[in-house]
C-alpha cells in the first residue's frame, strides 16, 4: 500500500473482551453489536472472529444484515432499528433476520404479510429513553392483540439512557419498570448494553448486548474496567520532518505558534481518514515510546505533531493515534466527544488489518 495509515484489529483482544463480558452476564445469551461496520472495526471480520463465541449479532439497519449474510455469516441477526417498509419484513423472513418492531405501523405491515413471509420479531419497549418503542402501558395489550402473528413469544428489548452513570437512579427505575412488563407478558428480556453488563448486574437478562466494551473502550463514565483490551490501533507514519524557529506557525489559520525552536513531524492521516478535525493543539499521539502533541489544525490528509522532545525521530516512524499505548477514550476526551464516534468515523480508505497474536 502507498502509505502506512491503517487500523490494526487485534482479534485476540476482541475475543478476550467478548469472553470477559459474556462471563459478567452469565446465565443469558450474549449478542455482539456490530452495527456501523462494527463501530468502525469491520463488521464481517468481527463477525467471523466472534462466530464461535457468541449466540447472535445485532445491527442497526437491514442493509447491514444483508452484508453479513452475503459474507456467509449464519445465526441470529437482530435489526435494532426495525423495518422502514413492509418489504423489509418479507426479506427478513427469507434471510432469517429478526427485526425489532417499535410502532404500530410496523405491526400493520407484519399483519399484511402472508403467513409464510412473517419473520420472527422482537418488540422494542420505551422504558424512559423516549426514542423508539411501545410504551410500558401499551405493550401488554399489544402482545396479546398480535399473538397470532408470532411463531413464538417475542423477546422484549429496551435501551437504558444513563447506564454509563452508575450513580444515576434513573437506570434502576428503567430496569424496575421493564421487569414489571416482563412479568406481565412472560416474554424473554433484553435490557443490558455494555455499560449495564459491567455496572448493572440486575439488568442481565435472556439476551445481553455488548457493543463498545467489546472493542476495548470504557463503558462507564466514572469507573474503568481494567481488563478490557483495545481492539483497534489506528496508526500512520511520519512523512516529513521540519525544524522551526521560535515564532513560526503551523497549519491553516496559524493556530499553533512555536514558543521555542521546534521539530515538527507531518503525519499521513487527516479528517478524510476519520481523525477528528476538532482535535485541539496538544492532543497526544504516541511515537517510539514517547508522546508527541498535535500542532495546528487537522488537515484533510495530514496532521502536524510537535516532536521536539522525542529523540531521533525519522521519516517512516510509526505514529499511534490511539490503540495499545494511547487509549481512544483519552483522545476522545481531548476532542470533546466519545470513543464511539472516533471509532465509527474511521473512513473506508483506511485499511483494516486483522491480526492474531496466538
Amino acid at each position: 500500500m502507498s502509505r502506512q495509515t491503517q487500523a490494526i484489529i487485534d482479534a485476540d483482544a476482541l475475543v478476550h473482551n467478548f469472553t470477559l463480558l459474556s462471563g459478567m452476564a452469565s446465565g443469558g445469551n450474549t449478542m455482539a453489536v456490530i452495527k456501523a461496520d462494527a463501530y468502525g472495526h469491520g463488521a464481517v471480520a468481527v463477525a467471523r472472529i466472534l462466530k464461535p463465541y457468541c449466540q447472535g449479532f445485532a445491527v442497526a439497519i437491514t442493509e447491514e444484515a444483508i452484508t453479513l449474510r452475503e459474507a456467509g455469516i449464519e445465526g441470529p441477526i437482530v435489526i435494532l432499528e426495525g423495518p422502514h417498509q413492509q418489504a423489509e419484513l418479507e426479506l427478513a423472513s427469507d434471510m432469517h433476520f429478526i427485526p425489532v418492531v417499535h410502532q404500530h405501523q410496523q405491526l400493520a405491515w407484519l399483519n399484511a404479510c402472508a403467513q409464510a413471509k412473517r419473520p420472527k420479531v422482537w418488540f422494542k419497549i420505551d422504558s424512559g429513553m423516549h426514542r423508539l418503542g411501545f410504551s410500558l402501558q401499551e405493550i401488554g395489550p399489544v402482545v396479546k392483540q398480535y399473538t397470532t402473528l408470532f411463531r413464538e413469544k417475542p423477546v422484549l428489548i429496551t435501551h437504558l439512557a444513563c447506564a454509563d452513570e452508575t450513580d444515576n437512579h434513573f437506570t434502576a427505575q428503567q430496569i424496575h419498570d421493564f421487569e414489571n412488563v416482563i412479568r406481565e407478558t412472560q416474554c424473554a428480556a433484553s435490557i443490558a448494553n455494555s455499560p449495564a453488563v459491567v455496572g448493572w448486574p440486575q439488568s442481565h437478562g435472556d439476551w445481553n448486548r455488548v457493543g463498545i466494551a467489546m472493542y476495548g473502550a470504557q463503558p462507564l463514565s466514572k469507573k474503568n474496567t481494567p481488563l478490557l483490551q483495545p481492539v483497534m490501533t489506528l496508526q500512520a507514519s511520519i512523512i516529513a520532518i521540519r525544524h522551526l524557529k521560535q515564532g513560526d506557525t503551523v497549519g491553516y489559520g496559524q493556530q499553533w505558534k512555536a514558543k521555542r525552536p521546534s521539530v515538527i513531524a507531518t503525519v499521513g492521516i487527516g479528517y478524510a481518514d476519520g481523525y477528528p478535525r476538532h482535535c485541539p493543539n496538544g492532543t497526544p499521539v504516541y511515537i517510539n515510546g514517547y508522546q508527541g502533541k498535535l500542532a495546528g489544525r487537522v488537515s484533510m490528509d495530514m496532521i502536524s505533531v510537535d516532536i521536539t522532545d522525542i529523540p531521533l525521530p525519522a521519516i517512516g516512524d510509526t505514529v499511534e493515534l490511539w490503540g495499545k499505548h494511547l487509549l481512544v477514550d483519552d483522545v476522545a476526551r481531548c476532542a470533546g466527544t466519545i470513543s464511539y464516534e472516533l471509532l465509527a468515523r474511521i473512513s473506508p480508505r483506511v485499511p483494516r488489518l486483522v491480526r492474531w497474536q496466538s
